[in-house]
């Protein structure tokens, strides 16, 4: 039982707000927990039902769908890259394609007038006409491949913004550091032919998962350094607001708590504070912003935040989707939307939630890295 628990531990260190100093190299199979009552342990919102759009999709992590309606699906550890289909409109995936595999951690995916761009840990590469290349997707075109080799929050979550362009961060190569080249702890953007990158905004540690509201203004998830206790420093929420702006790692956490190695070099005044400080450990990822008409008003504008859960916390936290409200380009409130994948008396988890993406008719899917799954949250008043 002891060896289990040891080699459970370093699995789930590799997923969560950050990763130990020195992860290894080397690619484990990863460990499939079964859940003990399946979607019943899930608790949602009265009128909310989750159901499973897609099952046996190892290591789901993040979603982009094409306008026509497959959902391409990136993973970290285990290297693939994926297609699902829809093909009687039902909410089930019944069709699902390996697109690649072995690839250096294919996490982040994105589509762009019908082309798909999938973001392993150094280089993006483009595969145009991308749906009609399920059956054999061939070589794709490298864009870009000059992004750092390190692993260590090597992993990308990639989104086009509304300027056209995309955009990458580069995570720090450490829990906590002060690197001398200014890409790393960085949000990224690049022009869709792969030129003319530069860095947007810094002092970003390991952000998987960023959107954008009617503004156009960047929001984004940041997974908060480890090694401080239980509950300290909140992971973040933050609002990125112009070009250039500093976020405070590795010298300030939370927006006032100065890190005890570098936090003498500047003062926390110096940097954005957070728009929303969210629980400690709790691995925020993917976030949206809810624009459908399905869900009750009081949704209407919120973000949901995947949180992927927390590896050294004395009592985990996370592992569920959050509602915050925001009123007048604020974030106001916290609040758990769905919760459940971690059984709090056994403290074991059988689901990690990793990204969220709404459907045409106003559902919601989450990516489950975990349990395989990606799920279908709808809502209805009746």
């Amino acid at each position: 039982m002891r060896t289990y628990l040891i080699l459970l531990s370093i699995i789930v260190s590799m997923n969560s707000c950050s990763t130990p100093d020195n992860p290894t190299e080397t690619k484990e199979e990863p460990e499939v927990i079964e859940p003990t009552d399946s979607l019943s342990s899930l608790k949602l919102p009265d009128g909310f039902k989750i159901e499973i759009y897609a099952e046996g999709v190892e290591n789901a992590r993040s979603m982009a769908m094409s306008d026509e309606g497959v959902l391409y699906v990136g993973t970290k550890d285990a290297g693939n890259l994926y297609a699902l289909v829809d093909t009687d409109g039902d909410f089930k995936s019944d069709k699902k394609y390996t697109l690649a595999k072995d690839l250096n951690m294919p996490n982040g995916v994105a589509i762009k007038d019908g082309n798909l761009y999938v973001a392993e840990v150094s280089k993006l590469t483009r595969y145009d006409g991308i749906d009609q290349k399920l059956e054999n997707l061939g070589e794709g075109t490298v864009i870009y491949e000059n992004y750092p080799t390190e692993k260590h929050h090597g992993w990308k979550y990639i989104a086009f913004g509304p300027d056209g362009k995309l955009y990458i961060p580069v995570g720090a190569p450490c829990n906590i550091c002060e690197s001398k080249d200014e890409i790393y702890a960085s949000i990224t953007r690049i022009n869709p032919d792969g030129s003319d990158r530069e860095i947007y905004v810094h002092g970003v540690r390991n952000s998987v998962g960023f959107t954008w509201d009617e503004e156009g203004t960047l929001w984004f998830t940041d997974n908060g350094r480890d090694m401080l206790g239980d509950d300290m420093p909140p992971c973040e929420l933050n609002k990125a607001t112009e070009m250039g702006q500093h976020f405070g790692y590795p010298y300030c956490h939370g927006g006032d708590i100065a890190d005890p190695e570098f936090g003498s070099k500047f003062p926390c005044s110096d940097f954005v504070v957070p728009a929303y400080k969210l629980g400690a450990h709790v691995a925020p990822l993917g976030v949206k912003f809810y624009t459908g008409t399905m869900f009750p008003a009081s949704y209407s504008g919120s973000l949901i935040i995947a949180e992927h859960g927390s590896w050294n916390r004395t009592r985990k936290s996370g592992y569920r989707l959050m509602q915050v409200k925001v009123e007048n380009g604020k974030a106001v409130s916290y609040d758990v939307f769905v919760e459940g994948w971690l059984d709090q008396e056994e403290q074991e988890a059988w689901g990690r939630p990793v990204d969220v993406l709404m459907l045409k008719d106003g559902s919601l899917l989450v990516s489950d890295d975990k349990a395989g799954m990606i799920y279908r949250i709808s809502y209805s008043a009746a």
